[in-house]
């Protein structure tokens, strides 16, 4: 015995539902739904409107203080080693301890979400360089040392060759530690970061050459925190136009990102903050300390604000089935 039913969801929506008797056992139905025919021109994204995919586990707090802080690290290392071969020496320190601190904090958010600290120890297993977390992993574990060590050396005094030699060493991983981030996301089926993979990477690089750049402005004399005011300028150049273009490519999949003010706010700072640096920061040390202040906070809202875009992306079933149904078409 078979009856049809029409039914409606959220007002748009219609599924035809098949309810049949099984032979030999009374009262025993079973429910059938058919996929719906009709496209998304009638409202169609996911069966019952609900999410398509399962929403990550990661917490805010812990992961995008994780992208946040592992970008400041990186990109402070190498404005460390360039410092340093350049002769000045105090933002050298700003820029080895800033890396200590920093590293120090990502890797506090990175084993919090992990649960347990030797899930870390256990992705050293292996090396797979087609897994961004494979490949972070043995990224974090050459890069790491290497500025402990640099801001050991700098803090107590001792072993100063050392500490210069690791200071380079740290520098060159620092790009690396940057923007593995962005890949590592980007590997997710989160819609907003997998199909932002192309300019996402040069997005994270910007965004934490605009911290620590900031940061040594905010923490340097004037007369050497040159090298931090271009850095900084040239990563919040660069972050609003990857942001920017990421934006334009993606079309109507970057509705989260336009929405979100964390995005907007952080692109404000950067700029302001670069734009003030390179000015008013040259001559003013009040100046150059707010410039340095606004560049911090906006790298921060940039991170935290691709983060939560990426999760309404995942929970809105539309950026999953209307995007690969465009892909397809």
């Amino acid at each position: 015995m078979t009856s049809q039913t029409d039914v409606r969801l959220d007002g748009s929506a219609e599924l035809r539902t098949e309810r049949e008797a099984t032979p030999g056992s009374a009262g025993d139905r079973r429910e059938r739904l058919r996929p719906p025919e009709a496209g998304p021109e009638k409202g169609y994204d996911s069966y019952y409107g609900r999410p398509v995919l399962n929403e990550p586990t990661w917490q805010e707090h812990d992961i995008a203080g994780y992208l946040f802080l592992g970008g400041l690290a990186g990109a402070s290392s190498t404005l460390a080693a360039v410092a340093e071969l350049t002769g000045r020496p105090r933002l050298a320190r700003v820029g080895r301890v800033a890396a200590l601190c920093a590293l120090g904090g990502s890797f506090y958010s990175l084993i919090h979400d992990l649960g347990r600290p030797e899930r870390f120890i256990n992705m050293l297993r292996v090396f797979k360089v087609t897994s961004p977390m494979s490949v972070g992993t043995w990224i974090l574990t050459a890069y790491g040392p290497q500025a402990v060590c640099a801001g050991a050396a700098d803090l107590t005094g001792r072993l100063p060759r050392l500490g210069r030699a690791a200071t380079v060493g740290a520098g060159l991983a620092g790009p690396a530690v940057a923007t593995y981030t962005a890949a590592l996301i980007c590997d997710t089926a989160v819609p907003a970061w997998h199909e932002g993979f192309r300019e996402m990477p040069f997005l994270f690089a910007g965004s934490a050459a605009a911290a620590a750049g900031g940061l040594g402005m905010l923490a340097t004399p004037l007369l050497e925190a040159g090298p931090a005011r271009r850095v900084a300028m040239l990563g919040a150049a660069v972050e609003c136009v990857a942001a920017t273009r990421m934006e334009r490519r993606l079309g109507p999949l970057a509705e989260p990102l336009k929405r979100s003010r964390l995005l907007r706010a952080g692109e404000a700072l950067s700029l302001a903050g670069a734009l003030a640096g390179v000015t008013l920061g040259r001559r003013s040390r009040i100046a150059a300390m707010a410039a340095g202040a606004a560049l911090l906070a906006g790298s921060a809202c940039t991170r935290f604000g691709i983060f939560r875009a990426g999760m309404e992306s995942a929970n809105d079933p539309k950026y999953t089935v209307q995007w690969q149904r465009r892909k397809l078409a």
